[in-house]
């Protein structure tokens, strides 16, 4: 019997912040786990939950201004022991409401200060004027990086952080200055639903990748082929990503 390696991806606030479907990225990340011989064993975490001891990757989702309410004294709670988990290596995505309180606030159109738990070094202002649509950017890291954003929070990046990419289709972190996402350390920061991971698996490589070297101290193969497939994985998400950028805006 092959030796078990299991790989723990834990979901932060699942229940108040996963209203556009982010729940998928933790799905993508146990397929290609899978496919690559790994265990993947998925955890979640909703306020005043018992963190678990043993995480490797990380992930969040949006939510409501009512959901970031919700979750905001608990993330702050937790918050020593998410510094260090990231200061360590340890792989972060987080998308929309949680990439906003991963900063160090998001305040709202009414003025209100929602506090976030400073690991990404922007801060983000509610407006009147809401981003929506599909979005196509262009990274170094990533390559060409395809999703849907649907957001009024802008937001904005500080020095100790680099933008994740650069927008060629949509607007991204605010209206103004064409910057998608953060990257900080490990961690990955972005607008991005629809899922993000199906459609631009370089970034859950990414994940997988650094949590697998973190843990056994090993390198990941860059291509899959999962077993009974009719087409090779990677083909099926070249055409899945070349429909993707024809979408209108």
């Amino acid at each position: 019997m092959a030796e078990s390696k299991p790989i723990h991806v834990l979901q932060l606030y699942p229940r108040d912040m996963n209203i556009y479907g982010d729940f998928g990225n933790a799905l993508v990340l146990q397929r290609r786990l899978q496919w690559r011989g790994y265990e993947p064993i998925l955890h979640s975490y909703d306020p005043e939950d018992e963190f678990p001891e043993q995480v490797d990757i990380i992930i969040g989702g949006g939510g409501q201004d009512s959901g970031q309410d919700k979750i905001q004294q608990d993330l702050l709670r937790i918050g020593d022991k998410l510094h260090a988990l990231a200061e360590d290596g340890t792989p972060m995505l987080m998308i929309c409401g949680l990439y906003q309180l991963f900063g160090h606030s998001f305040r709202t159109r009414e003025g209100r200060e929602i506090k976030g738990v400073g690991l990404l070094d922007l801060r983000t202002e509610g407006t009147d004027t809401r981003l929506i649509g599909n979005v196509v950017a262009e990274s170094k890291e990533f390559g060409e990086i395809l999703g849907y954003e649907n957001h009024s929070g802008q937001t904005y990046l500080g020095p100790e952080v680099q933008p994740l990419a650069r927008v060629t289709k949509g607007e991204g972190n605010n209206a103004r200055d064409s910057h998608e996402g953060a990257r900080w350390k490990n961690i990955v920061g972005s607008y991005l639903h629809g899922s993000l991971l199906p459609k631009n698996p370089a970034i859950a490589d990414f994940l997988i990748a650094q949590a697998v070297q973190n843990r056994y101290a090993e390198t990941i193969q860059p291509q899959i082929d999962a077993a009974g497939s009719a087409q090779p994985i990677e083909e099926l998400t070249r055409k899945a990503r070349t429909t993707a950028t024809r979408r209108p805006r």
